[in-house]
Protein backbone atom coordinates (compact mmCIF):
# COMPACT_ATOMS: atom_id res chain seq x y z
CA UNK A 1 0.00 0.00 0.00
CA UNK A 2 1.13 3.55 -0.69
CA UNK A 3 0.27 6.63 1.35
CA UNK A 4 0.63 10.25 0.24
CA UNK A 5 2.02 12.16 3.19
CA UNK A 6 3.23 14.89 0.83
CA UNK A 7 -0.35 15.97 0.10
CA UNK A 8 -1.04 19.43 1.55
CA UNK A 9 -4.54 19.55 3.04
CA UNK A 10 -6.20 22.91 3.65
CA UNK A 11 -6.99 22.90 7.36
CA UNK A 12 -8.05 26.53 7.61
CA UNK A 13 -11.53 25.57 6.39
CA UNK A 14 -12.12 23.36 9.45
CA UNK A 15 -11.55 25.85 12.26
CA UNK A 16 -8.72 23.83 13.79
CA UNK A 17 -6.74 25.40 16.62
CA UNK A 18 -3.38 24.83 14.97
CA UNK A 19 -4.15 26.85 11.85
CA UNK A 20 -6.41 29.51 13.39
CA UNK A 21 -4.43 30.65 16.42
CA UNK A 22 -2.27 32.99 14.34
CA UNK A 23 -2.63 35.10 11.20
CA UNK A 24 -3.28 33.69 7.74
CA UNK A 25 0.32 34.39 6.71
CA UNK A 26 1.77 32.40 9.63
CA UNK A 27 2.94 28.84 9.10
CA UNK A 28 1.91 26.90 12.25
CA UNK A 29 4.47 24.38 13.51
CA UNK A 30 3.46 24.37 17.16
CA UNK A 31 0.58 22.37 18.68
CA UNK A 32 1.15 18.61 18.58
CA UNK A 33 -1.20 17.41 15.91
CA UNK A 34 -0.13 16.35 12.42
CA UNK A 35 -1.20 17.76 9.07
CA UNK A 36 -1.93 14.33 7.61
CA UNK A 37 -5.29 12.69 6.93
CA UNK A 38 -6.12 9.82 9.27
CA UNK A 39 -5.85 6.26 7.91
CA UNK A 40 -8.51 5.41 5.35
CA UNK A 41 -9.93 2.53 7.46
CA UNK A 42 -10.56 5.03 10.26
CA UNK A 43 -12.32 7.42 7.90
CA UNK A 44 -14.39 4.57 6.44
CA UNK A 45 -15.41 3.33 9.89
CA UNK A 46 -16.46 6.82 10.93
CA UNK A 47 -18.41 7.28 7.71
CA UNK A 48 -20.28 4.00 8.25
CA UNK A 49 -21.06 4.88 11.86
CA UNK A 50 -22.37 8.32 10.89
CA UNK A 51 -24.54 6.83 8.16
CA UNK A 52 -26.15 4.57 10.77
CA UNK A 53 -27.73 7.78 12.00
CA UNK A 54 -28.36 7.00 15.68
CA UNK A 55 -25.97 8.43 18.28
CA UNK A 56 -27.34 7.44 21.63
CA UNK A 57 -25.36 6.50 24.71
CA UNK A 58 -22.96 3.71 23.93
CA UNK A 59 -20.77 1.45 26.05
CA UNK A 60 -17.19 0.91 25.02
CA UNK A 61 -16.93 -1.95 22.54
CA UNK A 62 -15.51 -5.20 23.86
CA UNK A 63 -13.59 -5.54 20.61
CA UNK A 64 -11.63 -2.39 21.44
CA UNK A 65 -10.61 -3.76 24.84
CA UNK A 66 -9.53 -6.98 23.14
CA UNK A 67 -7.52 -5.04 20.55
CA UNK A 68 -5.73 -3.02 23.23
CA UNK A 69 -4.93 -6.06 25.36
CA UNK A 70 -3.58 -7.89 22.29
CA UNK A 71 -1.56 -4.84 21.24
CA UNK A 72 0.10 -4.48 24.65
CA UNK A 73 1.03 -8.16 24.58
CA UNK A 74 2.34 -8.06 21.02
CA UNK A 75 4.37 -4.86 21.29
CA UNK A 76 5.70 -5.10 24.83
CA UNK A 77 5.13 -8.62 26.07
CA UNK A 78 2.88 -7.02 28.68
CA UNK A 79 0.00 -9.18 29.85
CA UNK A 80 -2.89 -6.99 30.95
CA UNK A 81 -6.30 -8.16 32.14
CA UNK A 82 -9.25 -6.64 30.23
CA UNK A 83 -10.69 -5.13 33.41
CA UNK A 84 -7.49 -3.07 33.83
CA UNK A 85 -8.46 -0.88 30.82
CA UNK A 86 -10.26 2.36 31.74
CA UNK A 87 -11.41 4.64 28.91
CA UNK A 88 -11.15 8.41 29.24
CA UNK A 89 -11.71 11.43 26.98
CA UNK A 90 -8.06 12.51 27.00
CA UNK A 91 -4.67 11.94 28.60
CA UNK A 92 -4.56 15.41 30.18
CA UNK A 93 -7.91 14.67 31.81
CA UNK A 94 -6.53 11.29 32.88
CA UNK A 95 -3.45 12.55 34.70
CA UNK A 96 -5.33 15.39 36.34
CA UNK A 97 -7.81 12.79 37.54
CA UNK A 98 -4.92 10.79 39.00
CA UNK A 99 -3.82 13.89 40.92
CA UNK A 100 -7.34 14.34 42.25
CA UNK A 101 -7.65 10.69 43.23
CA UNK A 102 -4.33 10.15 44.98
CA UNK A 103 -2.99 13.47 46.27
CA UNK A 104 -4.30 15.36 49.29
CA UNK A 105 -4.08 19.17 49.56
CA UNK A 106 -0.54 20.17 50.42
CA UNK A 107 1.00 16.92 49.18
CA UNK A 108 3.52 16.84 46.34
CA UNK A 109 3.53 15.74 42.72
CA UNK A 110 6.93 15.06 41.13
CA UNK A 111 7.61 16.15 37.53
CA UNK A 112 10.69 16.45 35.32
CA UNK A 113 11.16 19.67 33.37
CA UNK A 114 11.19 20.93 30.71
CA UNK A 115 7.92 19.11 30.09
CA UNK A 116 4.55 19.26 28.36
CA UNK A 117 2.93 22.39 29.87
CA UNK A 118 -0.21 20.73 31.36
CA UNK A 119 2.13 18.78 33.68
CA UNK A 120 3.03 22.07 35.35
CA UNK A 121 -0.53 22.65 36.52
CA UNK A 122 -1.53 19.11 37.47
CA UNK A 123 -0.68 19.51 41.16
CA UNK A 124 -2.76 22.65 41.37
CA UNK A 125 -5.91 20.81 40.32
CA UNK A 126 -5.63 18.87 43.60
CA UNK A 127 -4.53 21.88 45.68
CA UNK A 128 -1.17 20.15 45.94
CA UNK A 129 2.41 21.27 45.39
CA UNK A 130 4.66 20.68 42.38
CA UNK A 131 7.96 19.02 43.26
CA UNK A 132 10.02 19.71 40.16
CA UNK A 133 13.44 18.53 39.01
CA UNK A 134 15.21 19.37 35.77
CA UNK A 135 16.39 16.75 33.36
CA UNK A 136 20.14 17.00 32.75
CA UNK A 137 21.07 18.39 29.35
CA UNK A 138 24.47 17.28 28.13
CA UNK A 139 26.72 19.29 25.80
CA UNK A 140 25.38 17.43 22.75
CA UNK A 141 21.78 18.27 23.66
CA UNK A 142 21.00 14.76 24.90
CA UNK A 143 18.92 14.65 28.10
CA UNK A 144 19.35 12.21 30.97
CA UNK A 145 18.07 11.73 34.52
CA UNK A 146 20.13 12.71 37.56
CA UNK A 147 19.00 10.02 39.99
CA UNK A 148 20.54 11.72 43.00
CA UNK A 149 18.56 14.85 42.18
CA UNK A 150 15.48 12.70 41.60
CA UNK A 151 15.84 11.27 45.12
CA UNK A 152 16.54 14.66 46.70
CA UNK A 153 13.45 16.18 45.09
CA UNK A 154 11.21 13.62 46.78
CA UNK A 155 10.01 14.71 50.22
CA UNK A 156 7.91 13.00 52.85
CA UNK A 157 4.89 14.76 51.27
CA UNK A 158 5.53 13.59 47.68
CA UNK A 159 2.81 11.15 46.67
CA UNK A 160 2.84 10.82 42.89
CA UNK A 161 5.42 10.82 40.08
CA UNK A 162 4.09 12.06 36.74
CA UNK A 163 6.35 10.60 34.04
CA UNK A 164 6.41 11.63 30.38
CA UNK A 165 7.76 8.86 28.14
CA UNK A 166 8.41 9.27 25.26
CA UNK A 167 9.32 12.67 26.54
CA UNK A 168 7.66 15.81 25.24
CA UNK A 169 9.44 18.09 24.35
CA UNK A 170 12.99 16.71 24.53
CA UNK A 171 12.29 13.60 22.42
CA UNK A 172 13.87 11.00 24.70
CA UNK A 173 12.63 7.42 24.74
CA UNK A 174 13.81 6.24 28.13
CA UNK A 175 15.73 2.96 28.23
CA UNK A 176 14.87 0.03 30.49
CA UNK A 177 17.66 0.81 32.94
CA UNK A 178 16.55 4.44 33.24
CA UNK A 179 12.95 3.47 33.86
CA UNK A 180 14.01 0.83 36.36
CA UNK A 181 16.08 3.31 38.38
CA UNK A 182 13.21 5.80 38.51
CA UNK A 183 10.69 3.09 39.41
CA UNK A 184 12.91 1.75 42.19
CA UNK A 185 13.17 5.22 43.72
CA UNK A 186 9.40 5.61 43.55
CA UNK A 187 8.81 2.27 45.22
CA UNK A 188 11.41 3.02 47.89
CA UNK A 189 9.63 6.28 48.75
CA UNK A 190 6.11 4.84 48.36
CA UNK A 191 5.21 7.00 45.36
CA UNK A 192 2.56 6.09 42.84
CA UNK A 193 3.53 6.47 39.19
CA UNK A 194 1.31 7.99 36.54
CA UNK A 195 3.01 7.53 33.16
CA UNK A 196 1.90 9.58 30.15
CA UNK A 197 2.88 7.37 27.21
CA UNK A 198 0.72 8.98 24.54
CA UNK A 199 3.60 9.05 22.01
CA UNK A 200 4.45 5.37 22.59
CA UNK A 201 3.80 4.35 18.96
CA UNK A 202 5.94 7.13 17.47
CA UNK A 203 9.39 5.62 17.98
CA UNK A 204 12.28 5.83 15.52
CA UNK A 205 14.73 3.15 14.42
CA UNK A 206 17.23 2.13 17.05
CA UNK A 207 14.90 2.82 19.95
CA UNK A 208 12.14 0.89 21.69
CA UNK A 209 9.29 2.03 23.89
CA UNK A 210 8.97 0.19 27.20
CA UNK A 211 5.94 0.88 29.40
CA UNK A 212 7.31 1.46 32.89
CA UNK A 213 4.57 -0.78 34.30
CA UNK A 214 5.74 -3.65 32.10
CA UNK A 215 9.10 -3.84 33.91
CA UNK A 216 7.86 -5.85 36.89
CA UNK A 217 4.59 -6.79 38.64
CA UNK A 218 5.45 -4.73 41.73
CA UNK A 219 5.88 -1.65 39.50
CA UNK A 220 2.64 -2.34 37.63
CA UNK A 221 0.82 -2.53 40.98
CA UNK A 222 1.83 1.08 41.69
CA UNK A 223 1.37 2.51 38.19
CA UNK A 224 -1.33 4.12 36.08
CA UNK A 225 -0.29 4.03 32.41
CA UNK A 226 -1.91 6.44 29.97
CA UNK A 227 -2.03 5.73 26.24
CA UNK A 228 -4.15 6.71 23.25
CA UNK A 229 -4.45 6.30 19.48
CA UNK A 230 -4.84 10.07 19.17
CA UNK A 231 -1.29 11.21 18.38
CA UNK A 232 -0.44 7.99 16.54
CA UNK A 233 -3.27 8.11 14.02
CA UNK A 234 -3.94 11.88 14.12
CA UNK A 235 -7.41 11.59 15.68
CA UNK A 236 -6.86 13.76 18.76
CA UNK A 237 -10.07 15.71 18.17
CA UNK A 238 -12.11 12.56 18.75
CA UNK A 239 -10.98 12.39 22.39
CA UNK A 240 -10.36 8.71 23.04
CA UNK A 241 -7.67 7.55 25.44
CA UNK A 242 -7.28 4.87 28.06
CA UNK A 243 -5.58 4.13 31.34
CA UNK A 244 -4.09 0.76 32.21
CA UNK A 245 -4.52 0.18 35.96
CA UNK A 246 -3.71 -3.43 36.88
CA UNK A 247 -4.18 -3.01 40.64
CA UNK A 248 -7.83 -3.40 41.61
CA UNK A 249 -7.70 -1.00 44.58
CA UNK A 250 -5.96 1.75 42.58
CA UNK A 251 -8.53 1.25 39.85
CA UNK A 252 -11.42 1.47 42.31
CA UNK A 253 -10.14 4.76 43.73
CA UNK A 254 -9.49 6.14 40.26
CA UNK A 255 -12.98 5.27 39.07
CA UNK A 256 -14.50 6.73 42.24
CA UNK A 257 -12.71 10.04 41.60
CA UNK A 258 -14.14 10.34 38.09
CA UNK A 259 -17.74 9.63 39.10
CA UNK A 260 -20.09 12.43 38.06
CA UNK A 261 -17.20 14.57 36.77
CA UNK A 262 -15.33 12.85 33.93
CA UNK A 263 -17.46 11.48 31.13
CA UNK A 264 -16.57 8.45 29.06
CA UNK A 265 -15.53 8.49 25.41
CA UNK A 266 -17.95 9.49 22.69
CA UNK A 267 -19.21 6.98 20.16
CA UNK A 268 -17.09 8.29 17.27
CA UNK A 269 -13.97 8.20 19.42
CA UNK A 270 -14.55 4.51 20.12
CA UNK A 271 -15.24 3.85 16.44
CA UNK A 272 -12.04 5.55 15.27
CA UNK A 273 -9.87 3.89 17.93
CA UNK A 274 -11.09 0.41 17.06
CA UNK A 275 -10.53 0.90 13.34
CA UNK A 276 -7.08 2.39 13.96
CA UNK A 277 -5.89 -0.47 16.14
CA UNK A 278 -7.42 -3.18 13.95
CA UNK A 279 -6.53 -1.83 10.49
CA UNK A 280 -4.16 1.13 10.83
CA UNK A 281 -0.79 -0.61 11.15
CA UNK A 282 0.29 -0.36 7.47
CA UNK A 283 -0.43 3.38 7.55
CA UNK A 284 1.49 3.74 10.82
CA UNK A 285 4.54 1.94 9.45
CA UNK A 286 4.59 4.24 6.43
CA UNK A 287 4.05 7.28 8.65
CA UNK A 288 7.04 6.36 10.81
CA UNK A 289 9.29 6.18 7.76
CA UNK A 290 8.07 9.60 6.63
CA UNK A 291 8.43 11.16 10.08
CA UNK A 292 11.92 9.75 10.47
CA UNK A 293 12.93 11.34 7.17
CA UNK A 294 11.36 14.61 8.34
CA UNK A 295 13.30 14.36 11.59
CA UNK A 296 16.56 13.85 9.74
CA UNK A 297 15.73 16.78 7.44
CA UNK A 298 15.13 19.05 10.45
CA UNK A 299 18.32 18.01 12.23
CA UNK A 300 20.47 18.46 9.12
CA UNK A 301 18.87 21.81 8.24
CA UNK A 302 19.26 23.22 11.75
CA UNK A 303 22.88 22.19 11.94
CA UNK A 304 23.75 23.53 8.48
CA UNK A 305 21.53 26.59 8.07
CA UNK A 306 20.35 27.97 11.42
CA UNK A 307 23.40 29.69 12.93
CA UNK A 308 23.60 29.43 16.70
CA UNK A 309 20.69 26.97 16.94
CA UNK A 310 21.33 23.40 18.05
CA UNK A 311 19.16 20.29 18.21
CA UNK A 312 19.55 16.69 19.35
CA UNK A 313 17.93 14.10 17.11
CA UNK A 314 14.62 13.03 18.71
CA UNK A 315 14.31 9.34 19.53
CA UNK A 316 10.52 9.50 19.34
CA UNK A 317 7.54 11.88 18.85
CA UNK A 318 7.31 14.32 15.92
CA UNK A 319 8.64 17.25 17.95
CA UNK A 320 12.07 18.87 17.72
CA UNK A 321 13.50 20.80 20.69
CA UNK A 322 15.62 23.66 19.35
CA UNK A 323 18.15 25.44 21.55
CA UNK A 324 18.25 29.05 20.38
CA UNK A 325 20.26 30.53 23.24
CA UNK A 326 23.42 31.08 21.19
CA UNK A 327 21.67 32.43 18.09
CA UNK A 328 21.87 36.09 19.12
CA UNK A 329 18.10 36.46 19.00
CA UNK A 330 16.97 39.64 20.74
CA UNK A 331 14.44 38.73 23.41
CA UNK A 332 12.17 35.69 23.16
CA UNK A 333 12.88 33.18 20.36
CA UNK A 334 9.21 32.23 19.93
CA UNK A 335 8.26 35.89 19.49
CA UNK A 336 11.18 36.47 17.12
CA UNK A 337 10.26 33.63 14.77
CA UNK A 338 6.58 34.57 14.86
CA UNK A 339 7.26 38.22 14.03
CA UNK A 340 10.25 37.97 11.71
CA UNK A 341 9.71 34.57 10.04
CA UNK A 342 5.92 34.25 10.35
CA UNK A 343 6.42 30.77 11.78
CA UNK A 344 4.62 29.70 14.96
CA UNK A 345 6.63 27.43 17.24
CA UNK A 346 6.09 26.76 20.93
CA UNK A 347 7.85 28.98 23.46
CA UNK A 348 10.23 26.82 25.46
CA UNK A 349 9.63 28.90 28.59
CA UNK A 350 6.10 27.45 28.80
CA UNK A 351 7.63 24.00 29.42
CA UNK A 352 9.00 24.99 32.81
CA UNK A 353 12.53 25.25 34.19
CA UNK A 354 15.15 24.46 31.59
CA UNK A 355 12.98 25.59 28.70
CA UNK A 356 14.04 29.23 28.52
CA UNK A 357 15.70 30.04 25.20
CA UNK A 358 14.28 26.97 23.44
CA UNK A 359 11.43 26.47 20.99
CA UNK A 360 9.52 23.31 20.10
CA UNK A 361 8.92 22.63 16.41
CA UNK A 362 6.33 20.14 15.10
CA UNK A 363 7.64 18.27 12.05
CA UNK A 364 4.51 16.15 11.59
CA UNK A 365 3.62 17.80 8.29
CA UNK A 366 4.26 17.44 4.55
CA UNK A 367 7.92 17.93 3.67
CA UNK A 368 7.19 21.01 1.56
CA UNK A 369 5.63 22.82 4.54
CA UNK A 370 8.51 21.77 6.77
CA UNK A 371 11.07 23.04 4.27
CA UNK A 372 9.21 26.33 3.91
CA UNK A 373 9.05 26.88 7.65
CA UNK A 374 12.72 26.18 8.18
CA UNK A 375 13.66 28.41 5.22
CA UNK A 376 11.66 31.25 6.76
CA UNK A 377 13.47 30.77 10.06
CA UNK A 378 16.82 30.76 8.25
CA UNK A 379 15.99 34.02 6.47
CA UNK A 380 14.99 35.66 9.75
CA UNK A 381 18.23 34.61 11.46
CA UNK A 382 20.29 35.79 8.50
CA UNK A 383 18.91 39.30 9.06
CA UNK A 384 20.39 39.53 12.56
Amino acid sequence: MTFDFDCIIDRRVTGCIKWHAYGADVLPMWVADMDFAAPEPVIAALRARVEHGVFGYEAHPAALVEAIVARLQQLYGWTVAPEAIVFLPGVVTAFNLAAQAFIDPGDGLLIQTPVYPPFLGAAGTANAVTHSMELTRNADGYYSVDYDLFARTITDRTRLFLLCNPHNPVGRVFRAEELTRMAELCLRHNLLICSDEIHCDLIFNGHRHIPIAALAPEIAARTITLMAPSKTFNIAGLHCSFAVIPDAELRRRYLAARRGIVESVNVLGYTAALAAYQEGQPWLEALLRYLEANRDFVVAFVREHLPGVTVASPEGTYLAWLDCRAAGIPGNAHTFFLKEARVAVNDGATFGAGGEGFVRLNFGCPRALLAEGLARMQAALNQL
